[in-house]
């Protein structure tokens, strides 16, 4: 059976992404910063019928998000799909003339170093089956600069730039790269915002492999 990680799993978009995928035949390693809330969600799932695990990881510690995705890695045997969508903090989410240094830097960590750090633990195994999906959730300021939350934008648009570059250096090794830009408010009932649709369309990506970047609404 392959294995979906999700890094940044949460009680709607995660748990979306893990039923979608899940119901697919997919094994499920949720990997998240809070113990507690991390427990709860992976006791929700596999009461579901789930086969999933949970590994404590903060993005912007490097060495922990490795380690965990590699004893995902060891716990399931392989990791063929990761999803990368945690959700940013408030300290990056504030007006460009009052946000400092440090904030656009952690933002920059968050969104940037945690996906090449996600991504370069990951991919030599992708590589050497010659098959894998990345796939990343942000927000509409990766694509647009919005001035009101100028950490992320800042931050999310090296990412964008990272992804495009991604895809277009492993398509050829049958690795695929997906980006779903949300512009809009995430949550359940949200007419483009619902987890479920939005998790179906990233399984779509996954399994259709045939477009790098999807802007939902547009």
């Amino acid at each position: 059976m392959p294995t979906l990680a999700i890094v940044g799993a949460g009680p709607q978009m995660g748990a979306a992404i893990a039923r979608v995928f899940g119901s697919h035949g997919y094994r499920i390693a949720l990997i998240s910063r809070n113990q507690e809330r991390l427990d709860s969600l992976t006791g929700v799932l596999g009461e579901a019928g789930l086969d999933v695990a949970s590994f404590v990881a903060d993005v912007r510690d490097h060495q922990a998000l490795s380690s965990a995705l590699l004893e995902a890695e060891r716990h399931f045997g392989s990791i063929d799909v990761l999803e990368y969508s945690p959700l940013p903090a408030s300290d990056y989410l504030q007006p460009v003339l009052e946000t400092t240094r440090e904030q656009a830097q952690a933002a920059f960590e968050f969104s940037v170093h945690g996906p090449m750090t996600a991504v370069q633990t990951v991919l030599p195994a992708m590589r050497e089956r010659g098959t894998g999906s990345l796939l990343f959730i942000s927000g509409g300021s990766s694509l647009v600069p919005a001035g009101a939350v100028a950490g992320t934008s800042i931050a999310m648009a090296g990412e964008a730039a990272y992804l495009t570059m991604l895809h277009q250096a492993l398509a050829p090794e049958n690795i695929h790269v997906s980006h779903l830009v949300v512009p809009v408010k995430i949550g359940p009932g949200e007419a483009l915002g619902d987890p479920t649709a939005l998790a179906e369309q990233l399984w779509q990506l996954h399994a259709a492999r045939d477009q790098f970047r999807i802007v939902v609404g547009a």
